[in-house]
């Protein structure tokens, strides 16, 4: 086994180059933290518009990929630029399908020719291996765009010198959303009809990319331990669960991590006063000038923060329907984001209500989300489902003590504070209600009333390590597990 790995990281979206959502988060910082443990990393994403940006001058890597599609071949090239001083990315070039205004979607809904787009994407991947002279040990593979990658490999591609050694792990970010298109697009996969199969990619006559990647990869993973497990019941396995049960023993969860240099609230520019576990005061400017920018009144009760996307999978309900009683304790809500319009115009109703105790923004501003996360008291999180959260990490990273709901990476990464021992880090509730809800922010207010006792839940959390040295290092345990499952398949 290798000490050092050769790992291609495949993902369609990576920070800072191209975002959605926490894909690109992870993408983005995740080969970093595994070229700082010693290996040799490469990013592989299509080249959307404007990725030269970031991405530094380019340079032709391979200058023709042609790539079956169905009965023709679409071409297409390989560019190279870096992300940061270490970390080569190539980019996929084609601007048929890539140079576009936005990366997945249209304002009236998803691209007519996704499928199309994200077959040539994960094929064309396999051919730039072949000819970049450079042989990964491991792919990564990430959510349904990749899907396809390992059906290549272990079909297709099987007996091809290049690729034959080559592992794969497949990392489910969210398994909602599965690249699921009408059977017609078969053909252009370039595979036969005996794999559209309830054992292969089809799903309820359907072609489902990220079917592929679970059934064809040599380990599979998500983002939390605890998702891991739910992801298998029928209530969050998305239609999906009996896949996922048959392939539980090649199912891990690994947290996600977060950047401890970005996300620190001793250097953060954006924040009024700068401050350390051992120095709270600047949490307590931060607060003052948060309630000044927003207009919201000095009280004597804890603050409550949320930075999300308004949606129903956030809980973001619960929240409407809590909060006469969470003023009813003496909290304020600040809450930054955008989502669907009937709860952006609940939420803007909200706060012209109750003016002086609910500040709502709507839109993203950066740099306010991280003076929410350094002047809140309280992060406030009540997902139905969360495969792993960045919110509540980066708000234990600020001191910021999160309330949340007991699912998915919410419930890895959030212990219930215990008042009498000192221990635990937040506050949770199981029940998907507005009662739960209250109670767990109920507790949460009678410990913020003795200052002493948050102090030390705040600093409990900032004492957590959710760096992603520590997430690197169990993805490196589970590439070298894929390297074992391959080695023996092929003997």
């Amino acid at each position: 086994m290798p000490q050092r790995l050769r790992i291609l990281f495949v993902s369609s979206e990576v920070e800072p180059f191209a975002k959605t959502g926490g894909l690109a988060d992870v993408s983005g910082a995740l080969p970093k933290a595994l070229v700082g443990l010693g290996h040799d990393v490469r990013l592989l994403m299509p080249k959307y518009r404007g990725v030269e940006r970031h991405a530094g001058s380019l340079t032709t890597a391979i200058p023709q990929l042609r790539v079956p599609i169905a009965d023709r071949r679409s071409e297409g090239a390989l560019l190279e630029g870096r992300m940061g001083s270490h970390v080569p990315v190539y980019f996929l070039a084609n601007d048929h399908y890539y140079d576009r205004d936005s990366l997945y979607t249209t304002p009236d809904g998803d691209y007519w020719d996704n499928c199309e787009r994200f077959i040539f994407f994960c094929r064309a991947t396999v051919e730039a291996v072949r000819g970049l002279g450079w042989q990964p040990h491991v792919i990564h593979v990430n959510d349904w765009q990749t899907g396809l990658i390992p059906v290549y490999l272990e079909t297709l591609y099987r007996d091809d010198p290049v690729c034959a050694e080559i592992a794969t792990l497949f990392t489910v970010h969210n398994l909602a959303y599965q690249g699921v298109f009408w059977h017609y697009d078969m053909p252009m996969t370039g595979f036969g009809w005996d794999f559209f199969t309830p054992a292969g990619i089809e799903f309820y006559g359907k072609i489902n990319f990220l079917k592929g990647g679970l059934v064809f990869a040599d380990l599979l993973n998500t983002v939390s331990r605890a998702y891991a497990r739910e992801i298998q019941t029928p209530e969050a396995g998305s239609g999906l669960e009996g896949v996922l049960q048959e392939r539980s023993e090649d199912l891990y969860g690994v947290v996600n991590g977060i950047d401890y240099e970005v996300w620190n609230p001793a250097t953060d520019p954006e924040i009024p006063k700068r401050y350390t576990a051992e120095d709270l005061e600047g949490k307590r400017s931060s607060k003052a000038s948060l309630r000044e920018e927003l207009g919201l009144r000095d009280e004597p009760g804890p603050l409550i923060g949320m930075v999300t996307r308004l949606a129903e999978q956030k809980g973001i309900d619960l929240v409407l329907a809590a909060l006469p009683e969470l003023l009813a304790l003496g909290c304020q809500l600040v809450l930054l984001g955008s989502g669907d319009p009937h709860l952006e115009q609940a939420f803007a109703e909200a706060a012209e209500r109750h003016q002086g105790q609910v500040a709502v923004r709507l839109g993203y501003d950066a740099g306010l989300a991280r003076r929410i996360y350094a002047g809140a008291d309280c992060f406030l999180m009540p997902s139905r489902y969360e495969p792993c959260g960045l919110g509540q990490l980066i708000s234990l990273r600020y001191g910021t003590v999160p309330v949340v709901r007991w699912t998915g990476g919410l419930a890895d990464t959030v212990k219930e504070f215990d008042p009498i021992a000192g221990t635990g880090t937040g506050f949770g509730f199981e029940a998907f209600s507005a009662p739960a809800l209250t109670g767990a922010v109920r507790r949460a207010v009678v410990v913020y009333r003795e200052p002493e006792r948050w102090r030390q839940l705040a600093r409990n959390g900032m004492a957590e390590d959710f760096s992603w040295e520590a997430s690197a290092r169990e993805y490196v345990t589970l590439y070298r597990k894929a390297l074992k499952k391959k080695n023996r398949r092929g003997e």
